[in-house]
């Protein structure tokens, strides 16, 4: 007999990937479902971002329509048309992107189709290709569809607040969780979903596909909350964000969103040394280099001491890395599906960039971690272009403290569920925030008058002798 995921509510099956061989939709998920895609359709199109978001985010993860083995997931769908609509209401005299179409770009493209391509050099059939096609529609169709919409600061705006009002909604389901051990979401889709416990506490799982996640989604929002705190605008906005975001990242009783919540604190407090921060970056290669000579072992086993909520699995996350540098003959062309036999439970991908590599080889690990790296240097460039103006400062700042937060969260998950997309939403913002100050400083600087008239003369003498010649 098929098993039913208990928190998935999947049908499972022998077929390719899993998953369910039958239609999974509770009623609540329908209604909510079906009220998402006429918001899609009717509302004006910046602000089709706003139902986007909650469909994407706040329904539970696993609800399908199956049609002829095709599983038709509900966020899927309000992607495809989310995009199709932000595609086909474009006006005409407008770009597809409001910060047009760069180097980010094509590096999230590039990154996406080398993790898809290694998949099937590695499963060369044809259910390799199906499930690979869905992750792409995941993955391009998510990031893109976030591009369209989100065009200019007002969109980008727009989005943080949308975000502030999901946490606040989910807060209050992840404390009702986490007290009375009732997920709300399930009574959604028609089936419990069942709260894991760990040392007598219950790690409030919400919509996600895992505790772990819930909390990391809220956490890394922080540093985006503290920008809404700032403006006058939405300061209301702001604070219910900060205290959602920090029920949630406590509710989900999880190191990994603890970890992520600290480590966007950290980055907010260093603001008084944003001047000095080539030198605090240097000093901490030289100090892991240190601490690298004092251990016992790799520096990377310092992860097994991380325990924020008691009963971490910091020795598992610890011994990933070191597989995986150790491996690296094994991953580096295609990533590999033998990982499993490294270890105990080494199957267990808990860490993003361990993830991206095993997954999609060297090629796909360069280019994730080359896109935080572009994330990082335009926010960089673009802070000291505007400084002296410490409101915008402030905002170049919270969105690299936002950065780093998820930069920290890798170390601890990987984004198996819906929250990747709250990162494609970062890079969305990322991506139209500094693109006029990238611009700026990529054009060139003017000569100086003395240089401009020496070209010109040149210049003159060099068309005159042509014109002999």
């Amino acid at each position: 007999m098929p098993q039913v995921n208990p928190n998935t509510g999947e049908v499972g099956n022998n077929t390719f990937g899993g998953g369910a061989t039958e239609t999974v939709l509770g009623p609540g998920v329908l209604v909510l479902f079906l009220l998402i895609l006429v918001l899609i359709l009717v509302l004006r199109r910046r602000f089709v971002v706003g139902p986007l978001m909650f469909g994407v985010f706040l329904l539970p993860v696993g609800q399908a329509l199956v049609i002829g083995g095709a599983h038709l997931y509900v966020g899927r769908i309000i992607v495809a048309v989310a995009l199709a609509r932000a595609i086909l209401s474009r006006p005409s005299h407008s770009p597809h992107f409001g910060a047009g179409f760069n180097v980010f770009d094509k590096l999230f493209i590039l990154w996406a189709i080398m993790r898809a391509l290694a998949y099937v050099a590695r499963l060369p059939e044809m259910g390799a290709v199906a499930y690979q096609f869905g992750v792409l529609w995941d993955v391009l169709g998510g990031y893109f569809a976030l591009r369209f919409l989100i065009q200019d600061n007002e969109d980008c705006l727009f989005a943080v607040k949308v975000f502030s009002v999901i946490v606040a909604i989910l807060s209050v389901t992840v404390l009702i969780e986490h007290v009375y051990g009732v997920n709300l979401y399930g009574l959604l889709r028609g089936r419990p979903i069942i709260p894991e416990i760990r040392k007598g506490s219950i790690r409030a799982q919400g919509p996600f596909a895992h505790a772990i996640l819930t909390g990391t989604f809220a956490a890394t929002l922080v540093p985006l909350f503290m920008w809404l705190w700032r403006t006058k605008k939405a300061r209301f906005l702001g604070i219910i964000g900060i205290a959602g975001s920090t029920v949630t990242a406590f509710g989900a009783a999880s190191s990994t969103p603890l970890s992520a919540f600290l480590g966007g604190l950290l980055a907010i407090c260093l603001w008084p040394m944003r001047r000095n921060m080539r030198m605090i970056r240097w000093g901490l290669v030289l100090g892991i280099v240190m601490l690298n000579f004092t251990m016992h072992a790799p520096v990377w086993w310092a992860i097994e001491h991380i325990d924020l909520a008691g009963g971490s699995s910091g020795e598992h996350r610890a011994a990933l890395v070191d597989n995986f540098i150790r491996h690296f003959g094994d991953w580096w062309l295609v990533g590999t599906d033998d990982n499993a036999n490294w270890g105990f439970e080494m199957w267990d991908l808990s860490d993003q960039y361990v993830a991206e590599g095993e997954k999609g080889g060297l090629a796909t690990f360069i280019c994730f971690v080359g896109m935080l790296y572009l994330g990082y240097k335009w926010i960089g460039m673009s802070r000291k272009a505007v400084a002296g103006n410490r409101q915008k400062e402030w905002f170049f700042w919270l969105l690299g403290a936002a950065l780093f937060s998820h930069s920290v969260a890798f170390l601890g998950i990987s984004y198996f569920d819906q929250t990747k997309f709250s990162f494609f939403a970062l890079l969305a913002v990322i991506c139209v925030a500094t693109a006029p100050y990238i611009r700026r400083t990529a054009l060139p600087k003017p000569m100086p008058q003395s240089e401009q008239s020496s070209n010109m003369v040149s210049e003159s003498v060099d068309g005159l002798g042509m014109g002999l010649g």
